[in-house]
């Protein structure tokens, strides 16, 4: 939604993808229904030809395809179905379905691809590790089933290289430059209050455990990379309107986290939470990155030219909207 957003701002026509009617007219309605906004039911992008219908009626207006949506949940064991398969089959299908109608039409693709890309969970407890947007991600499609955060790591690691292998083996095919874009933990608030319930989007659902956290309760010993989502969604924009940025992956990573941190933040920036949450124990949250590998997009950050929002800053607005719509503010 924030993609679509930066989109519509910036003078863009939009056909977007959503799997039923119902979806389509709460997007639209989120839209104000734009006319710049047009929608278009795919109910499974994993499907072989799940996007053919879309080309056929629009492939020669499209100019670029952003390929944002992937599965992202913990909550399965059938690792290699739920995961996997529909990360790699999801993006090749658009692919195909770009070769097959609209192969001189499409001038970019983005791929919403991620961190999880770029390196392992082992690798990224590595304190010694350095993270840059020429790693990947060592885990085999063998070994990709030990548990559900390592199946989604690897299932984007695979969809992303079947990306880059699809434009390799069909350069002489289609036209399009195509870049990834590589985000770790995706933090801020949500693009419309309506989209706030009871539980977040998985990244952002760590920031709302905190707030919904019971005094003494324990932190878990979370660390990460993060990002706003709305600096994601810019560099969505950058991505295929900057020539520097074609070819190339953007490891979207402001800095690392812990979970520690975020509760430090919460604690401080909000006194009605004060004494009602958890507080872990305050101001070992650094202590914890030590233990853990650092990053380097400083590649990513020359290529794209601002400032990305800080984490006091992500929590401080994904709180900040939570309490609003709960009248807590």
């Amino acid at each position: 939604l924030h993609v679509v957003n930066e989109l519509l701002n910036a003078g863009y026509k939009v056909i977007g993808s959503v799997r039923s009617d119902k979806k389509a007219a709460e997007v639209e309605k989120k839209f104000s229904s734009n006319p710049s906004l047009r929608t278009v039911i795919v109910p499974d992008i994993a499907e072989p030809g799940a996007f053919d219908h879309v080309f056929e009626n629009y492939g020669n207006e499209i100019k670029v395809v952003l390929h944002v949506a992937s599965p992202f949940f913990f909550d399965t064991t059938e690792y290699e179905k739920d995961l996997l398969l529909p990360a790699v089959n999801g993006t090749k299908s658009i692919l195909e379905s770009v070769k097959k109608h609209a192969p001189q039409a499409v001038e970019n693709v983005v791929v919403t691809s991620s961190l999880a890309a770029i390196a392992s969970p082992k690798r990224l407890a590595e304190p010694s590790a350095v993270i840059t947007e020429k790693d990947w991600n060592d885990t085999t499609w063998e070994n990709a089933g030990a548990d559900p955060v390592t199946a989604y790591c690897a299932s984007k690691k695979f969809a992303e290289e079947a990306a880059w292998k699809f434009l390799e083996e069909n350069k002489s095919t289609v036209k399009f430059r195509l870049t990834t874009v590589n985000p770790g933990y995706v933090f801020g608030p949500q693009l419309s209050v309506d989209s706030v319930g009871d539980v977040l989007n998985t990244s952002c659902e760590l920031i709302n455990g905190v707030v919904h956290s019971k005094p003494g309760s324990e932190l878990q010993p979370i660390v990460g990379p993060y990002v706003d989502v709305r600096d994601v969604a810019t560099a969505h924009l950058l991505a295929f309107e900057k020539e520097e940025t074609f070819g190339k992956r953007l490891m979207l990573v402001e800095g690392a986290f812990s979970l520690q941190q975020v509760a430090d933040i919460v604690n401080e920036e909000f006194p009605q939470l004060k004494g009602n949450i958890a507080t872990g124990e305050p101001g070992t949250g650094e202590e914890l990155l030590d233990k853990n590998a650092k990053y380097d997009p400083s590649k990513t950050k020359e290529i794209l030219g601002f400032e990305l929002r800080s984490l006091r800053q992500t929590v401080y607005d994904t709180v900040d909207q939570i309490l609003k719509v709960e009248g807590r503010a």
